[in-house]
């Protein structure tokens, strides 16, 4: 097997970046998104992440991937391209854990819809309506809201946020943090 490119991986935004708390702009040229997607993967996939948002990579653009393949139990599996989403339903709620790849080592329950209807465009600018349940709704909602500059952190009561403010502090200034917690 081959060594990854490393000029395809790019470092992921950590907390504290002003730019994970800006909602992106839509995609108005797709001309050049291949390119950027490709990055978005590779990156993804160096973290072991199953979803990325563009800004996360630092790009105010409205594009989320999400690689749900090795999942266990899942029930929509795949690697799926999404550009300019909405939310247009949902359905049902689910708590599940989550971490994310700009928030290193802290992972928490946190509740969100069960199954979602998502609008989105592909690549070639075609316009889909899609139902997604498991862990592949669960990430696109997570993913969402990174476009929204919204954080899963913010879902947690103030007395579990206050819990984690040291590590959050870490994370800002070292882009990591030292010890692990599970809220």
């Amino acid at each position: 097997m081959s060594e990854p490119d490393n000029t395809l991986i790019l470092p992921i935004v950590k907390y504290g970046s002003s730019l994970l708390r800006k909602k992106v702009s839509p995609v108005i040229d797709f001309t050049t998104l291949a390119p950027l997607i490709e990055k978005m993967f590779h990156s993804m996939n160096n973290e072991n992440g199953i979803g990325l948002a563009a800004n996360q990579l630092g790009w105010s653009l409205d594009i989320m991937i999400v690689n749900t393949l090795d999942c266990e139990n899942e029930e929509d599996p795949g690697t799926y391209v999404f550009i300019n989403s909405t939310i247009i339903d949902t359905d049902g709620i689910c708590a599940m854990e989550e971490g994310c790849l700009s928030i290193p080592n802290i992972r928490a329950e946190i509740k969100r819809p069960e199954k979602i209807i998502l609008k989105y465009q592909d690549l070639e600018e075609n316009y889909h309506e899609k139902s997604f349940s498991g862990i592949t709704s669960r990430v696109i909602q997570h993913e969402m809201d990174h476009l929204n500059g919204k954080l899963f952190i913010d879902y947690l009561p103030q007395s579990k946020r206050m819990l984690i403010k040291k590590r959050l502090m870490e994370i800002s200034k070292t882009r990591k943090t030292s010890d692990a917690i599970i809220l």
